[in-house]
């Protein structure tokens, strides 16, 4: 939380980084949102909500719920930050889905929700968990200098059994190197 006492605000959305875009999502998004989680290859390393629960966030002063676009304005995922009103300046970096894999979309929003994150949001720590088994997320998290800082065993009960987290964070001072 910025030294005013005042919750950040994402009143600054959009951000840029290359061909990527973050904006805030609106409730003409959902249908493209719940589309986005219902993916194969993304509802397995997510725990999909249902658009009550989207449309709740979008009112949540606490969360940023972001659409990420490519140039020329089409809608190819979307991130979810939350503890915007966190007296300790901890923001978690709740969901990240991007439909169009491996063309750099992701590390791209990633690098922006790290942007806004420390030089927005003036948050001291930015957190996630992610899965065990997201192998590939876990190595762009890494790549981006988020450090694991521990695991959740099995506190997860999957279709094929339970599923363990791995926490990561990445501090302001860390993100200034």
């Amino acid at each position: 939380m910025p030294e005013s006492g005042r919750p950040p605000s994402v009143a600054r959305v959009p951000e840029q980084r290359g061909p990527v875009l973050l904006r805030a999502t609106t409730l003409k998004d959902l249908p493209f949102i719940l589309t986005a989680e219902q993916d194969a290859d993304s509802r397995q390393f997510i725990i999909p909500w249902s658009a009550e629960q989207h449309a709740t966030a979008l009112g949540d002063s606490d969360i940023a719920h972001l659409v990420i676009e490519q140039k020329g304005r089409e809608s190819v995922g979307f991130v979810i930050v939350a503890g915007l009103t966190n007296a300790h300046a901890s923001l978690e970096f709740r969901r990240i889905v991007v439909s169009a894999k491996g063309k750099g979309i992701g590390r791209a929003a990633v690098r922006l929700v790290k942007q806004l994150a420390f030089a927005q949001w003036h948050a001291h720590r930015l957190w996630l968990d992610v899965k065990q088994n997201n192998l590939r997320a876990r190595r762009l998290y890494e790549s981006e200098g988020f450090a694991v800082e521990g695991l959740i065993r099995e506190c997860l009960r999957g279709e094929s059994g339970y599923e363990s987290l791995i926490v990561m964070s990445m501090l302001e001072k860390e993100h200034l190197r």
